[in-house]
């Protein structure tokens, strides 16, 4: 496993929704080598939406490419390594930025499922509320939330937790191999929160899960941090196992 740092960033007013949903709905998108992860016997599948701020690939900044949105769909998996060591990861359906050498980076390094379209956002304080928005041809989809109780670090093995604390990420790769990277960043303050906008996540869900996206588990609001994420490695063979083909998402 390299932990050579790929890119570092600041993520900031991170927020997630979080949906309880049937794991079939998912197996067809888990990695091979891994297995979907679990909270209380729920299976979660997050809408996740953040700024990135001082980005840097390699150390160096990108001029007109330091700050920006992202908007993403994943899900939970875990990884054996050991008789009791459990590597704890999020895997990506689909991510959407504003830039497109961005996508085309993220696409071509780590076959990340990437897309570029137009986006905003918008953030008050206090009270904290938050307001991404994204462009499919001529409309503008949102996803926003105002806080509703102060910030704490989640208590172990909490929902909270759950949602905010696994610190790899899985991706299949081309060949049906498995790319493995460590996402670093402390403990995040947290917040409950509550949806001011319906969502319908056009251009960012298949359409086999749009039907999940109903009725929110959680919604949380994080404070964010600084993060670093690793070069990566490809899994060895004996550490694969064969999973399904992931199905294709329309662009």
């Amino acid at each position: 496993m390299s932990d050579r740092p790929f890119l570092t960033a600041r993520w900031l007013n991170v927020l997630l929704v979080s949906y309880a949903v049937e794991p079939d709905l998912l197996t067809p998108y888990v990695p091979a080598g891994t297995t979907l992860d679990q909270h209380d016997g729920i299976t979660y599948l997050s809408a996740v939406a953040f700024q990135f701020h001082d980005t840097r690939v390699l150390g160096v900044p990108v001029p007109l490419h330091r700050h920006f949105e992202e908007l993403n769909l994943r899900f939970y998996v875990r990884r054996q390594v050991a008789v009791q060591a459990v590597q704890r990861a999020v895997v990506f359906i689909r991510e959407m930025v504003p830039r497109r050498a961005i996508a085309l980076l993220a696409r071509t390094l780590y076959n990340e499922p990437y897309i570029a379209r137009p986006m905003r956002h918008a953030v008050t304080d206090p009270p904290r509320n938050v307001r991404y928005e994204w462009r499919v041809g001529d409309a503008w989809h949102a996803l926003a939330a105002a806080v509703t109780g102060p910030a704490a670090a989640p208590a172990p093995e909490t929902h909270e937790a759950f949602i905010t604390e696994h610190y790899w990420g899985y991706t299949r790769q081309r060949d049906g191999s498995t790319l493995e990277y460590r996402v670093a960043h402390p403990r995040w303050q947290v917040s409950p929160a509550a949806l001011i906008a319906e969502p319908n996540y056009r251009g960012l869900c298949p359409p086999e899960l749009a039907g999940a996206l109903v009725t929110p588990a959680s919604v949380l609001i994080a404070e964010g941090s600084a993060v670093t994420v690793s070069r990566g490695t490809v899994l060895a063979p004996d550490a694969l196992a064969l999973r399904p083909t992931r199905p294709r998402m329309p662009v």
